[in-house]
């Protein structure tokens, strides 16, 4: 029943990295250099306002891509959804390397410069809940948190890779980034996406989906009824819980945007600090994810959150104060340490609350929702708290209230630790026995 959870683990790690690499590629350029390649005609400040703004538009498209995306993999399976997913995120990576500048054709290349970010949303909605559903399934009962936890941890490596393509790029004299240095990192991803493809496309089916919902006849015709008749709450709960997403958006978007265009903090410094943090982040995941496994996930994902509250502080106000080792302390500790403990728990604590035939789609669309609202985060901070130096502390503020609602909504749902892989998502004891009892 357990089928190869490490190769599965595997591949959703292989394939998340790949995946994240060209989603946040977009981010660092959007914060150091979109506001002058596609918005040149705006003030310094509105043109960084305005390419931040592109970065939170592929967010609006995750939910869309959520649905669909849910609704194929919930009827025909992971693993389809997976290769697709991959494709469409690398045709429109590489088209955003593609695009002309706003001198050479005007208004038209931010208008394809946001349809490509729409495109990549739609790819990124249904990516991990498809990752962390192909890897639950397969993983032993007693290991579902570290089994699924690879898939976060892809994310962080993708990250990683991301941000170690742009420091030499970052390098460059002003007039070769601006012109042909930026497309690079673009560029490099059709070489990842090809691999990815080949990785992906041998996995295996799950052996939950084909025997708990396929065999049994348990396929949903349309798994949104199924989703939000049954398990409306839970998908509620998850929406608020995705919120802690925000202390990602607020650290690698926003600290970076305001460290470099506001504070004046040179560029490659602050990408280090990415680079070290999830560093840090590929070796704590998987530790805190064991944990998980054997104290439960309320616990750690409401320490996880409650530490983020109190970090953004220091963090963004060492940015503020231009203190380099303060900035690379804490940021490493908050981003690498602390913030890793949600991340390690929240792929299994999500998929937990959803029954197979409605996992992909319960917790595709709860997560993307919230991450929707996070992305854009940073340009509602910036516009909120201001261009100054000043801005930092509301910003913090508003990132420390979004972890605590985050708490609430763990505190007030079920722990599922200990819950046997057929009765997850059951909302009853008489559901438990029956979806025991049918696999048996």
């Amino acid at each position: 029943m357990v089928g190869k959870p490490r190769k599965a683990a595997l591949a959703a790690w292989i394939g998340s990295a790949l995946e994240y690499y060209d989603f946040f590629i977009y981010g660092t350029a959007a914060a150091l250099v979109f506001g002058k390649i596609f918005f040149p005609a705006s003030s310094p400040a509105a043109g960084t306002l305005l390419a931040l703004s592109t970065f939170g538009v592929g967010y609006v498209s995750r939910p869309l891509g959520a649905i669909l995306l849910g609704h194929l993999g919930d009827r025909f399976g992971r693993k389809r959804v997976l290769v697709l997913t991959l494709l469409l995120m690398g045709l429109c990576t590489v088209g955003v390397g593609c695009l002309p500048s706003y001198h050479s054709v005007g208004v038209t290349a931010p208008v394809l410069l946001v349809a490509l970010r729409l495109l990549q949303g739609l790819s990124a909605g249904g990516e991990q809940a498809s990752a962390n559903s192909m890897s639950l399934e397969h993983a032993p009962e007693h290991r579902r948190a570290y089994y699924t936890s690879f898939t976060l941890s892809g994310t962080q490596a993708g990250q990683i890779i991301a941000t170690a393509v742009f420091l030499p790029v970052a390098a460059l004299p002003p007039a070769d980034l601006l012109s042909w240095g930026w497309r690079i990192p673009f560029w490099c991803s059709a070489v990842m996406v090809l691999v990815g493809y080949l990785i992906r496309r041998t996995l295996e089916e799950t052996p939950v989906f084909e025997q708990e919902v396929v065999e049994s006849g348990k396929v949903a015709r349309l798994p949104l009824v199924v989703l939000f008749r049954d398990h409306w709450a839970d998908v509620l709960r998850v929406v608020m819980a995705a919120l802690i997403a925000s202390v990602s958006t607020i650290f690698t978007v926003y600290a970076l945007s305001y460290a470099v265009n506001t504070v004046g903090l040179a560029r490659t410094p602050m990408l280090w600090v990415g680079v070290l943090a999830n560093v840090a982040a590929i070796v704590s995941i998987p530790l805190w994810a064991k944990l998980a496994d054997r104290v439960g996930r309320k616990p750690l994902f409401i320490a996880g959150s409650l530490g983020c509250a109190v970090l953004i502080f220091p963090y963004l106000g060492a940015i503020a104060a231009g203190s380099y080792p303060w900035i690379f302390v804490v940021g490493i500790v908050l981003f690498g340490v602390v913030y890793t403990a949600t991340n390690a728990v929240w792929p299994a604590f999500y998929g937990e609350m959803f029954t197979a035939r409605v996992r992909l789609s319960g917790t595709a669309i709860g997560t993307q929702i919230g991450f929707a609202i996070s992305g854009f985060l940073p340009t509602i901070a910036a516009a909120v708290a201001g261009s100054g130096k000043g801005a930092w502390l509301g910003v913090s503020i508003f990132t420390a209230g979004l972890c605590l609602v985050t708490v609430i909504a763990v505190a007030t749902g079920r722990e599922t630790f200990r819950v046997p892989t057929a009765a997850l998502g059951c909302t009853s004891t008489v559901d438990v026995h029956r979806e025991v009892g049918a696999r048996a």
